[in-house]
């Protein structure tokens, strides 16, 4: 009778040398798909676009000025900048900057702003346990007397959190400059939690600009264009 070993065979250390270093090239490979996306997430920014009017078929290459407002004209270094970071997305649309001296065929408005916004703690479902914004704000309860719990987190009563949202927003009007008729309107809008919008001006008007002169009826639509 043959008699079996019950001792199962194990793998010979050349087999799990081959499986480990399979397993690290799956890493690796994960790992630099991981990296491409955040570098790319980083050096890019999605808007939520909105554009209106009907622009006359057929009108390509017009000339363009800047139309400032009075209270624009007011901080002339801030509308400044935000001409400068408007102008690539303008040009790259057909538009050809007047030459000095002469009658523009557009004129163009721009507008930036920023706006802060308190978001109540119940908008974070995951917020119980410290969720998406734990780790940036703290779950920390001011007031009274409390009773710490490692890290300086307590509990007591009169509840202070911060957790502020900013909204930024480019805006952009083109007017034709004989008859004054508004031809076509782009707002671009997206938020984040600081208030810094010098950075993506650009990105921001490009989004605005994209697919001009084409106008969906204010439908909104989301276009992820480069920080530049």
């Amino acid at each position: 009778m043959q008699h079996l070993d019950p001792t199962p065979s194990r793998p010979s250390r050349a087999s799990r040398s081959h499986r480990f270093e399979r397993t690290l090239a799956r890493f690796t490979v994960l790992a630099a798909i991981v990296a491409l996306t955040g570098c790319a997430s980083l050096n890019s920014v999605t808007s939520e676009v909105t554009t209106f009017g009907t622009w006359p078929a057929g009108r390509i290459g017009d000339t363009y000025a800047f139309e400032r407002l009075p209270s624009q004209r007011d901080n002339i270094e801030r509308q400044t900048q935000i001409e400068d970071a408007a102008r690539a997305a303008i040009e790259t649309a057909g538009f050809v900057p007047v030459a000095e001296g002469q009658t523009p065929d557009v004129s163009i408005q721009l507008a930036a702003r920023v706006d802060a916004s308190e978001r109540s703690p119940f908008d974070d479902p995951f917020w119980w346990h410290g969720g998406l914004y734990g780790p940036r704000y703290g779950m920390g309860w001011s007031g009274g007397v409390g009773i710490g719990v490692g890290r300086g987190f307590g509990y007591g009563y009169g509840g202070v959190y911060e957790n502020r949202t900013y909204q930024r927003e480019v805006a952009v009007l083109i007017r034709d400059r004989k008859t004054g008729e508004p031809l076509y309107e782009a707002r671009a809008s997206n938020d984040g939690v600081t208030p810094s919008i010098g950075t993506y001006l650009g990105a921001m008007f490009d989004a605005a600009m994209d697919n001009f002169p084409i106008a969906p009826g204010g439908k909104p639509r989301n276009v992820t264009a480069p920080i530049r």
